[in-house]
């Protein structure tokens, strides 16, 4: 069925999903992806779930989807790390998001080249979606937002964090701090509309369990799978843009030629084509692009492609697991990096730069990086928001704040007419 309007369509999807306990939306706002199958991906309802803190999750979930052999749709929480190596978490968390949770939807709906396709249900799905009306949005109150740092504690710990890189530890890692707020009372699906609106990007998407939701503008892809082809994108270099076109244009051509921003970017591709190398069939671990520059609506990002071909004898869910947690969130050497976040940073991350996406029967997936994202808890009325930056000798820690600022600037200003 082909649609006229795409926007209003999707909305009013989105709004029939969110009366069910577990709903999830993947959309790539139509920005051209040569990798992208789906511009629209909405799972609804659970037909079978896993639910797991870390341990033997990620085998878990191949059993799982050996089982099942379906859609499906999950998150992988940045804590499965203490999995993939000898790590922990310590840190306090006020989400407590699942660390793997994986459902097969009763109903799936895709958009395709503006054609919508019914994949699980059957077509009266739409009609449902077309007589829905939602109930009164829930009342939204004035949200006080604080930092978990001060300014001054931010470039404090960046500087220890570069007498690691000066004394060899590592040479690069990226350091997150997270903004939040109590007794915040929002509609999920209110905010996540207006966040798009403020900032589309290709890996965005709404994601609810039961009472806690990740509403995500994410630019990033972690990792996705197509046929034997195994493909990351990680961001590393960032340059915000200008509403004169000229200077916009000079910002562009500044971030393509800025040997900090290259360094940084080539520092996570190694450790990628890393990653990388240990599912592949040996020798076919390629960087398709190094330093792209892409244009958002905010900000613009260094982006690179590595590719590989998965080796047969390896799971594809190993292949996941041989990623996690992804590069562009950690730094390198990995483990290292992984140690020096859990000493500094002052909260856990939980679903903050971990993953969502989606597996399909066929054995192919597509995987996000959960930043740019508001996470929130509507039981206890907890909301939260992490940004952060890669941080090497090079780094000049006053600039790193203002980068954060940057990138938590769409959120922000989607915030903004509820902040009291």
């Amino acid at each position: 069925m082909k649609v006229q309007d795409l926007d209003s369509f999707k909305e009013k999807a989105l709004q029939w999903a969110n009366a069910f306990d577990v709903c999830c939306c993947y959309d790539s706002n139509s920005y051209p992806d040569s990798y992208g199958e789906f511009d629209f991906l909405l799972a609804v309802g659970i037909k079978e779930s896993i639910n797991l803190k870390y341990g033997a999750a990620f085998d878990s979930l191949k059993e799982f989807y050996g089982v099942q052999k379906n859609w499906m749709f999950g998150l992988l929480s940045y804590d499965l790390k203490n999995e993939v190596e000898q790590l922990d978490s310590g840190n306090s968390d006020s989400l407590n998001f699942p660390d793997l949770f994986f459902f097969v939807p009763k109903y799936l709906i895709a958009v395709v080249k503006g054609e919508i396709k019914v994949i699980l249900g059957d077509q009266t799905l739409l009609n449902q979606i077309e007589e829905y009306t939602s109930d009164d949005q829930e009342a939204h109150s004035g949200i006080e937002i604080q930092s978990r740092l001060s300014k001054e504690l931010y470039i404090k710990t960046v500087e220890e964090l570069q007498e690691h890189i000066i004394r060899g530890d590592i040479y690069e890692v990226n350091f997150c701090q997270e903004f939040f707020a109590e007794h915040a009372h929002i509609d999920p699906l209110n905010i996540y509309t207006k966040l798009k609106k403020v900032s589309p990007t290709p890996f965005s998407g709404f994601f609810k369990i039961k009472d806690q939701y990740i509403l995500s503008a994410s630019p990033e892809r972690f990792l996705c799978k197509r046929g034997n082809k195994l493909i990351s994108q990680p961001i590393k270099g960032t340059a915000r843009r200008s509403s004169n076109i000229k200077e916009d244009e000079l910002i562009k051509l500044n971030l393509q030629n800025d040997a900090k921003e290259q360094a940084e970017n080539v520092m996570i591709v190694d450790l990628v084509r890393n990653d990388l190398t240990k599912s592949a069939v040996k020798g076919t671990v390629v960087v398709e692009e190094l330093f792209g520059i892409y244009g958002f609506a905010q900000v613009y990002q260094m982006i690179s492609t590595v590719t590989c071909q998965l080796d047969p004898r390896i799971h594809f869910i190993d292949a996941i697991k041989n990623a996690f947690p992804m590069g562009s969130m950690t730094g390198a050497p990995k483990i290292k990096a992984m140690e020096l976040i859990e000493a500094y940073e002052f909260s856990r991350r939980g679903a903050y730069s971990g993953t969502f996406g989606y597996i399909t029967p066929e054995g192919n997936f597509d995987f996000n990086v959960i930043i740019r994202s508001i996470l929130y808890q509507s039981s206890s009325k907890y909301l939260s928001f992490q940004v952060g930056g890669a941080i090497t000798y090079a780094s000049n820690a006053t600039a790193e704040y203002e980068e954060c600022m940057l990138k938590a600037s769409a959120i922000m200003q989607t915030l903004e007419e509820h902040v009291s």
